[in-house]
């Protein structure tokens, strides 16, 4: 039991490892300000393109989102927030109350001081620590979000426990992120690990089975791998410079582009593809 919880602390640490930017919220600051966005009056929309590191950007945010039957006060958790653009989003759209979680801590400094900017830090909170033991009491959120997060964790049986436990019985928990397809060798590095080392992909079939395990039933699936080719295509365009295009991968990844044309390849071959899961917590 101890080498394993001594495994998992590796992998955690590699993980924030990985992620880890420095200066990440001055990064966005610059390219907005390049962008002509004045920062001294710096809104929630004008982040949008910079805050979002999963496929589809701020259109998948709002797609995702607007499957969980949201209302204003709900308090929802973000695991895997990353920078804090999800949580943002659904604190300004919706009015709920927002937890992100992440493990890595300058993911946790650029959120909240991004999130200051924008004055949404009345609803949105941000937390550094592990999705395998979460800080937070049970049955505790009306909502649970994870995008693009599982793809580096290997226990997934633990995090989607810790998922459940959090959630309101009956109430929902999406699930975005790339999943395997079929097998083959992907090319590395990609957004999620440098090598297969830190990369633990499972199929939706799989994903069904961990799911149900862990108390949350899978009522709607999407495979976003139309979108995702799309995406790509014009996020890696001939064209560098800052637009309304989603430019967080550019701005968070060390070698984005190189990360990106090889999650690209494995879209394209079949291996991999993004899906997006609907799952309510069952009573």
């Amino acid at each position: 039991m101890k080498r394993m919880e001594t495994r998992v602390q590796e992998i955690e640490h590699e993980v924030a490892r990985h992620y880890s930017v420095t200066n990440m919220a001055a990064r966005i600051l610059d390219a907005l300000t390049a962008s002509g966005v004045d920062i001294a009056e710096l809104k929630p929309a004008d982040l949008a393109p910079f805050e979002e590191l999963h496929i589809g950007g701020r259109e998948a945010t709002a797609h995702l989102a607007g499957k969980l039957n949201l209302e204003a006060g709900h308090r929802v958790l973000d695991v895997g927030c990353g920078i804090g653009g999800a949580a943002r989003y659904i604190a300004d759209y919706y009015g709920c109350r927002v937890t992100g979680l992440d493990l890595t801590p300058s993911f946790i400094r650029a959120a909240e001081t991004l999130t200051a900017m924008v004055g949404l830090d009345d609803l949105v909170s941000f937390d550094v620590g592990s999705a395998l033991d979460m800080p937070y009491e049970d049955n505790q959120f009306d909502a649970v979000i994870s995008l693009h997060v599982a793809m580096n964790i290997a226990n997934r049986a633990a995090l989607y426990r810790e998922m459940a436990r959090v959630l309101k019985p009956g109430r929902p928990a999406v699930i975005y992120d790339i999943m395997k397809k079929k097998e083959g060798e992907l090319l590395f590095p990609v957004p999620w690990a440098e090598s297969s080392d830190t990369s633990y992909l499972v199929t939706p079939e799989e994903m069904h089975k961990l799911l149900a395990q862990a108390g949350l039933r899978v009522i709607e699936s999407e495979d976003h791998t139309t979108m995702a080719i799309r995406f790509f295509y014009k996020v890696l365009g001939e064209d560098t410079q800052i637009t309304g295009t989603c430019q967080a991968p550019q701005l968070a990844m060390r070698g984005s582009k190189e990360k990106m044309r090889n999650t690209l390849f494995g879209i394209e071959q079949g291996l991999i593809g993004p899906v997006m899961m609907l799952a309510t917590h069952m009573a």
